[in-house]
């Protein structure tokens, strides 16, 4: 088995992995058992006079817990995050009149984010002083309606 081969199926195994633990941690049953270790461990803390080993029991398994959990909850964000996005890129492909731009945004830089964040807020302001805040437009038609007013407004 070539290390390519091995690599491809650590990763699928991994991910089938991480997928069941996400799914697993955040149900009712894990919160209730993680309440309950919690529970039985200050229970028993008479019983080993609060001492510092009974401490570094819960310090250490939470802090483990804990820095794994972060890599499997940032696995499944990624994740969802991506199949988000995909699907806002199909609605905005499948949109007629919609702005092709904003297909792969989340790969802009900031400042290009920025730019097209300005855009959109320039586009919200016309539309909230036209009088039908219902009326849709895109990031031109805003700009050229707006221009069109106040040329009007001028003569």
């Amino acid at each position: 088995m070539d290390k390519t081969n091995l690599v491809q199926r650590w990763a699928i195994g991994f991910d089938h992995l991480a997928n069941r633990i996400t799914h697993l941690t955040g149900s009712s049953g894990a919160f209730l058992t993680a309440f309950a270790v919690v529970g039985i461990w200050a229970l028993t803390g008479p019983l080993f006079d609060y001492s510092d080993d009974w401490q570094l029991v819960i310090n250490t398994g939470t802090t483990i817990i804990t820095f794994l959990m972060v890599f499997i909850i940032q696995k499944a964000q990624n994740k969802e995050s991506l199949a988000v996005q995909l699907k806002l890129n199909e609605l905005i492909a499948a949109t007629k009149g919609a702005s092709n731009r904003l297909v792969a945004v989340e790969n802009l830089t900031d400042d290009e984010l920025s730019v097209l964040c300005q855009h959109y807020q320039t586009m919200a302001e016309v539309t909230r002083q036209a009088s039908d805040l219902r009326k849709s437009h895109s990031v031109e038609e805003a700009i050229e309606e707006a221009e069109q007013k106040l040329a009007d407004e001028e003569s």
